[in-house]
């Protein structure tokens, strides 16, 4: 196995220094190109490590490894530890099995290491501006630019926190590998001031204390982001601010402000809910980075080749790539379960003799031939391109739509125990945008809360989210059963929470940072037996 070079601690001398440090793997490595009076001096120059944040988060990790084409590929695998998706494939190509499987997620892989070493690059992108800026001066355009990186920075460490957070399952305990209490531990912290002295002893911040750094980013961003003027959506706004805002909250539970700022989010957010037409068209389907609150963007100069991109993985549609020969799918128990008088179900292949089969008029009839069933329709190749990857992977892919809002507001109502008024937003919602037809069959608060995650879970399918809804309300995953379309290996089913939703921290970095080394997560690889029918 590869050894990395320790990020958590790189990440800080990044943030003091131009120069590139290397492991035994080697990187494209963002780093500043400027100093502080040059940032001072220059729009210019800010804007330049700026953009670096959202083009650093599309680059691929490793040429080595085709699961590491950045973010997104972090994204998909946040799902491939939920239940909603499957991938058929009997030639191992599947290069997200291990997390699919539960395989080989401890300490000292490859798999954990990319997970790490990137999301901890990825903040070290903002650090790289955030540190070059002095607040108490900066004017009104440094001011916005410093909103729009702790913005992100708090996007980053956000997931991070509620992926490394341990929480109770049915088959690990809150104790590390030696021994100690790890309940409520998210990730070191790493900021533009920290030394390489306190980067080298730099304990798991508490949940606690991870709360309070976000929110200060948060609230840092919502003060000034009025004077960021790029209307890039690759960059957030208002109302991704917002947005974060109302995430943030769902993760510490604080429904009344978890409503309140998605329902800010909705109102400050220029887009509308997808429709039919817009999520499912051919050329301008699922890809298009204007329909949505934030995003990510991908270019023809941008897509890292054949493999290193969401098309590739993510679009059963392409002739080449990934997908083409270990194709996307939805959970078959899930996709039953929506109704089909929902036009969402339109975006997965009907199985042969169901009602729905052969009335998807959004494919290719001669490319909808040859899909499986279950296989996925929603993200689109570009320009309706399938074949050429420099125009079929040049797509947008979402980060935050205004749909995440409306569910939030939801289920924030429900937590708080007005289930009425939590089941009215979900008929409104369902009826206005996805099923004239939709009626909310169940009344207690348990059921309406998990009927409205379900229809959140079909709504951003795919898109990276739902792994943190299951992991926060404790829900089970279950792939085995009958009728399944799940991989035997992956056929694991959980009676709570997967213990592979507490994601376990690489060696290297408790090898360079003291106080993590005996902290860490236990190793959850190979405790769950795969179910057989």
């Amino acid at each position: 196995m590869k050894k990395i070079i320790i990020y958590g601690l790189s990440l800080m001398l990044f943030a003091v220094s131009s120069v590139s440090l290397t492991g035994c793997i080697e990187e494209t490595e963002p780093t500043s190109g400027a100093t502080q009076s040059q940032v001072e001096a220059s729009s210019s120059a800010t804007e330049g490590l700026l953009l670096a944040i959202p083009a650093y988060a599309i680059n691929y990790w490793n040429s080595s490894y085709y699961f590491s084409w950045g973010y997104p590929a972090i994204m998909h695998i946040r799902d491939a530890e939920t239940q909603d998706i499957a991938r058929y494939d009997n030639s191992g190509y599947n290069w997200f099995e291990s997390w699919m499987s539960n395989t080989y997620m401890g300490q000292d892989y490859v798999y954990g290491q990319f997970l790490w070493n990137f999301q901890n690059k990825m903040v070290n992108t903002t650090n790289n501006l955030i540190g070059t800026i002095d607040e108490m001066t900066a004017g009104d355009d440094q001011l916005g630019y410093l909103a729009a990186a702790r913005a992100y920075r708090a996007m980053i460490y956000l997931d991070m926190a509620r992926e490394y957070e341990f929480l109770e399952n049915d088959v690990t305990t809150p104790y590390s590998p030696a021994g100690n209490n790890i309940s409520g531990l998210t990730v070191p912290i790493i900021t533009e001031t920290t030394t390489e002295s306190e980067a080298r002893s730099n304990p798991r911040a508490s949940k606690a204390e991870m709360a309070e750094f976000i929110l200060e980013d948060l609230n840092m961003a919502e003060s000034h982001i009025s004077d960021f003027t790029m209307t890039t959506k690759t960059l957030p706004h208002l109302d991704a601010v917002y947005g974060l805002k109302a995430r943030y909250y769902m993760w510490l539970e604080d429904y009344a402000n978890a409503e309140k700022y998605a329902r800010l989010a909705i109102d400050a957010s220029s887009t509308v809910p997808m429709t039919e037409n817009d999520a499912l068209s051919t050329s301008t389907g699922f890809n298009d980075i204007s329909k949505w609150m934030w995003g990510m963007q991908y270019t023809a100069e941008t897509t890292n080749g054949y493999h290193f991109n969401w098309v590739s993985w993510l679009c059963d549609e392409t002739t080449y790539g990934y997908a083409s020969v270990a194709p996307l799918l939805i959970d078959a128990s899930v996709y039953d379960r929506i109704s089909n008088t929902d036009w969402r179900k339109l975006m997965w292949k009907a199985p042969e003799g169901s009602t729905l089969y052969g009335k998807n008029t959004y494919v290719d009839d001669e490319i909808g031939a040859s899909l499986m069933d279950y296989a996925s329709l929603k993200f689109r190749p570009g320009s309706g391109d399938n074949s050429t990857y420099t125009i079929a992977a040049a797509v947008g892919v979402p980060l935050m739509r205004v749909e995440e809002m409306y569910f939030i507001e939801m289920e924030a109502a429900a937590q708080q125990g007005d289930v009425s008024r939590a089941t009215g937003l979900l008929e409104s919602f369902m009826k206005s945008y996805r099923d004239s037809k939709y009626s909310c069959k169940v009344t207690s608060q348990d059921e309406v809360i998990e009927e409205i995650i379900f229809q959140k879970r079909v709504e951003l399918w795919g898109e990276g989210q739902t792994f943190f809804d299951i992991k926060r309300l404790n829900y089970p995953v279950t792939r085995g059963y009958a009728g399944t379309n799940h991989m035997d290996a992956e056929c694991l089913n959980t009676t709570t929470r997967p213990a592979w939703m507490n994601w376990v921290i690489v060696r290297t970095e408790g090898e360079g940072n003291t106080a993590v080394a005996d902290y860490n997560n236990p190793d959850p690889t190979d405790l769950y037996t795969p179910w057989v029918e």
